[in-house]
């Protein structure tokens, strides 16, 4: 069992920057994947990117890509979501997600999502 917990949204301008902070408790992570997701009204999840927290390799939507950055500390079980140049169109509510093994689609815990939003 993992317990995730999102900080650090709210609302910026179109060129700024957010960090979004995931905060994990419960079984340790090491063979887990870790990753962020957004939502937008009206739309599906999209996932934005994701690392096996026992590596450092990280993998981006095209639509990120260049602009927002994945890392972790693992001393204090954090990831982070670094979001550069923002955009209108990266408004949503941005959830973490913890994926255990056998790894699939489905990921098996969430956190509660944090708005953020990025004015033009």
């Amino acid at each position: 069992q993992v317990e995730l917990e999102e900080s650090g949204g709210g609302l910026v301008q179109a060129g700024g920057s957010l960090r979004l902070s995931c905060g994990a408790w419960g079984e340790t992570l090491f063979r887990y994947r870790l990753g962020w997701f957004r939502q937008a009204p009206g739309n599906d999840r999209e996932w934005v990117g994701s690392l096996m927290w026992s590596g450092s390799a990280t993998t981006y939507a095209d639509s990120v890509k260049g602009r927002f950055t994945i890392s972790k500390d693992n001393a204090k079980n954090t990831l982070y979501l670094q979001m550069n140049s923002l955009k209108p169109e990266d408004t949503a509510v941005y959830y973490c997600a913890a994926d255990k093994p056998p790894m699939s689609s489905a990921w098996d815990y969430w956190g509660q999502g944090t708005q953020v939003t990025v004015s033009a």
